[in-house]
């Protein structure tokens, strides 16, 4: 007896990734994070349904960065981070929320781990609402949002 072949069911529509993800980005923005992304995971890694990745430029502001985005998470939807790794040195700051994972990095640890690149399969999402924000001379001469 063999087995039956596998299939494939096509997703229709755009990713979805938590609300609390598009806060978390938007916080960082806010916090004068450099080059915010937000990647739909949920497809290409099973573990996470979004990666936030933001910098900033030195380990101060990185700080401030991962107090602002667990800030405004918490005043979201009441929740925290499970776990925050990286705090010490703040090279890399890795605050699982789960669901989703916000990445902040001091910014020459961000060019080297390229996570954009790495996990260069996974959509990008647009985070920033309408008529808000502010766009990098990289991010604004690309349509890297979709």
């Amino acid at each position: 007896m063999s087995a039956a072949p596998a299939t494939t069911v096509a997703t229709a529509g755009p990713p979805v990734v938590p609300d609390s993800a598009l806060v978390a980005a938007r916080a960082a923005d806010e916090k004068l994070g450099e080059d915010t992304v937000v990647l739909a995971m949920g497809d290409l890694l099973g573990v996470v349904d979004a990666f936030v990745v933001t910098s900033g430029r030195n380990d101060r502001q990185v700080r401030a960065l991962v107090e602002e985005v667990e800030r405004r998470v918490k005043d979201h939807d009441g929740t925290a981070p499970m776990a925050v790794e990286g705090l010490r040195d703040a090279s890399w700051v890795l605050m699982d929320y789960g669901d989703f994972v916000v990445h902040v990095f001091a910014g020459e640890t961000r060019g080297y781990y390229d996570l954009e690149h790495l996990w260069s399969g996974a959509p990008r999402i647009a985070w920033q609402e309408p008529g808000r924000g502010r766009l990098s001379a990289s991010s604004s001469s690309s349509s890297a949002y979709s």
